[in-house]
């Protein structure tokens, strides 16, 4: 299992379970793509794009099991990042949990699971 993981507000997780699909935030609906990170990418992805935004939920997921939507494609610094072309099941989620923010101002998810990574 590869685990890829999605930061979002509580909010929008909220609504996504009340509808039962998440289709994206703005910058996804913006992009035309869901935007996940792996383990590795999941800390710097929280620092430079949700400083200062509180109330965040960290999703774990697994890659394999959204299946072909997901396309790993180069992003930041060259890195493959997976990207979702298709909407969210938010009863896929493996967990959802709390990212407060840390002491700079940002939500560190710490160290993440990355399952078992294989392009």
């Amino acid at each position: 299992m590869t685990k890829v993981y999605k930061i979002i507000s509580r909010a929008e997780w909220a609504e996504a379970e009340a509808a039962g699909v998440f289709n994206g935030g703005a910058v996804d609906l913006k992009d035309g793509y869901i935007h996940l990170s792996t383990a590795a990418q999941a800390g710097e992805t929280a620092r430079l794009h949700f400083r200062g935004q509180a109330d965040l939920v960290l999703v774990t997921l697994d890659a394999e099991q959204l299946g072909a939507a997901i396309k790993w494609e180069p992003s930041r610094g060259g890195q493959l990042f997976p990207h979702l072309y298709g909407a969210l099941n938010p009863a896929d989620a493996l967990t959802v949990r709390d990212l407060p923010l840390n002491a700079e101002g940002w939500p560190d998810p710490g160290p993440l699971d990355p399952g078992v990574l294989v392009l």
